[in-house]
């Protein structure tokens, strides 16, 4: 399985990753998705870059069947410890997805809060995560996917570096296990506006039906502006 930098840091993290306040606000943002992508109870739902299983416990715990991958195998390792009924985990990388031949036809994928997706820093690896989650889907299928707003990290991200070239904002930060020590680590996250999410999506099958600004804890339909950080695409597969 081919390494990446978030291992480590998620290794440190371990629990101590769902004290983070961004992680707080998950039954809201389960809320709009349900009613977002018209799930029901019973459709099958791929988690992709799951983490330790907060959006995928809490919709099988409204009765979607969910599958969550993670490239960490301790979030794996938590996700599958505090599992509710309708919810299963496995590690996997997300740019082996179009290989994965046992993950088809599910209804919808989710990739939300930089997991997978947002953390490529290679060139092409986004699109090859993205080819896989449509590959996931069956022909019809709904896709839901946060990715950081570029015009949000250059207005406000004055902490972080912006490479201007690839896209990708470098951030040196403090992270802390469960015991409260302290690591200092870098953080890459890929950043994107509306007009790259669209042509990236329809280059990989896929036809985006809306793009809102969100922030974390606060899904709404909102029109794309430079002020929220993050940018939730829903798409179809076509």
């Amino acid at each position: 399985m081919p390494d990446h930098w978030f291992e480590p840091m998620a290794s440190h993290m371990g629990r101590a990753y769902l004290r983070y306040s961004f992680t707080k606000g998950t039954v809201q943002e389960v809320n709009f998705l349900m009613e977002h992508l018209g799930l029901q109870p019973g459709q099958r739902v791929l988690d992709v870059g799951c983490g330790p299983g907060r959006h995928a416990h809490e919709l099988a715990r409204r009765g979607v069947v969910v599958h969550g991958l993670d490239i960490s195998q301790e979030f794996i390792d938590i996700a599958t410890a505090d599992a509710v009924d309708g919810s299963t985990f496995e590690r996997l990388d997300a740019r082996l997805l179009i290989s994965a031949g046992h993950l088809r036809d599910f209804d919808a994928v989710i990739c939300l809060c930089q997991g997978a997706f947002g953390l490529m820093t290679a060139q092409g690896d986004d699109e090859t995560v993205v080819q896989g989650m449509a590959h996931c889907l069956r022909p019809g299928g709904l896709l839901a996917l946060s990715a950081f707003n570029g015009y949000f990290a250059v207005k406000y991200h004055v902490e972080a570096s912006f490479d201007a070239s690839s896209g990708v904002s470098h951030e040196v930060t403090e992270i802390r296990n469960i015991a409260g020590e302290v690591r200092q680590v870098d953080l890459w996250t890929g950043c994107y506006t509306p007009r790259e999410l669209r042509l990236l999506l329809s280059a990989c099958g896929m036809t985006v039906m809306s793009i809102s600004s969100v922030e974390p804890g606060a899904y709404e339909v909102a029109p794309p502006t430079v002020e929220s950080p993050e940018f939730l695409v829903k798409a179809v597969k076509n």
